[in-house]
């Protein structure tokens, strides 16, 4: 089994720390590890040229991205474990930029959903497959690393890591939120902390290999679990009524309080359709191919097609409408 641990953090500082005392317990463990540090990286931002689609619709048996930079080590590296430990900073209450590129990059073009799909269409006539570690179940275990004291200062940490698990169907087995890293001072001085990390790379080490519906590990907080029961992150999207969802998992919830404790009730069929889970990408597959057919038919009527023609004009000249008081608008 092969852990992979990323840090997009500054080199030999919190973030590489962290996951390396994951990758030192997932060693002890049996697992190969391999680090990667992505600060001297150049990971630039999808430019959603539809590259990697038409690889996938040209019969490539590998999903690329055309763009010339550094993701491509960064994929490979992906594709090539069984589990995943990131570490990331916060710098204003969400994770780092260079993240949120690589998984933007990474994890559409590689959609477990419409992977399926596409291989099914190949099997039927006799076309070569699509690379196999796409399909790959993986474990993934994360660590939200930010000065501030105050929590809510770091509050979209781990609600934005917890996206990486979506469209290639991870399992998280624990997370670590590592705040109050300004008075911390250095994380070896918190024992408490490092052991937390520690136990994220024997988490994870332990579930390769099993079925998900084995595997029942959380790991990784000292207090009580958050609320929702798949990322067990703690936001909540609130309705008006005593309806909640978790805003991560896109699953609900019944709200009670009592003794202004609250409860939230989660029924078993919203946890399996959480988006991490197949039905989950399914429910999401299926919406956008039924928004692909209401869009399609909408562009091809002939009268909105010449009105949309029309209108793109005023968009096409912009600069000079807004420059010149005397130009048709």
């Amino acid at each position: 089994m092969k852990i992979l641990g990323i840090s997009f953090g500054r080199k030999n500082q919190r973030c590489d720390i962290m996951v390396k005392e994951a990758l030192f317990a997932a060693r002890a463990e049996g697992a190969e590890v391999e680090f990667i540090n992505t600060m001297a990286m150049r990971i630039d931002h999808c430019h959603a040229c539809d590259y990697c689609s038409r690889c996938r619709d040209k019969g490539e048996v590998e999903i690329k991205c055309c763009l010339k930079d550094d993701y491509h080590i960064l994929e490979e590296a992906y594709l090539n474990c069984d589990g995943i430990i990131i570490g990331a900073p916060v710098y204003a209450v969400g994770i780092v930029g260079q993240f949120k590129n690589f998984m933007d990059r990474l994890c559409p073009s590689h959609d477990r959903a419409s992977l399926l799909e596409e291989n099914k269409k190949r099997a039927a006539a006799g076309k070569p497959l699509l690379d196999e570690r796409y399909f790959k179940d993986r474990y993934s275990a994360y660590i939200s690393v930010g000065g501030a004291g105050t929590r809510n200062w770091v509050a979209l940490g781990l609600p934005m890591l917890h996206l990486f698990d979506f469209s290639f169907v991870q399992k998280c087995v624990g997370h670590v939120d590592a705040y109050q890293q300004g008075i911390t001072a250095h994380p070896v001085l918190d024992r408490d902390l490092m052991g937390r990390c520690a136990s994220l790379g024997k988490a994870v080490a332990q579930s390769i290999g099993k079925p998900y519906s084995q595997t029942d590990i959380w790991v990784g907080e000292p207090e009580e679990d958050g609320t929702c029961p798949v990322c067990h992150c703690r936001m909540l999207n609130m309705n008006g009524t005593t309806e909640v969802e978790c805003p991560v998992c896109g699953i609900w919830g019944r709200m009670s309080v009592k003794d202004e404790k609250v409860t939230i009730h989660w029924p078993e069929e919203e946890i399996r359709r959480a988006r991490n889970t197949q039905e989950g990408i399914y429910e999401h597959y299926n919406e956008i191919q039924d928004m692909i057919k209401i869009c399609i038919s909408k562009l091809s009527d002939p009268q909105n097609a010449e009105y949309i023609r029309q209108e793109m004009d005023r968009y096409k000249r912009f600069n000079e409408i807004v420059s010149s008081p005397s130009a048709d608008s």
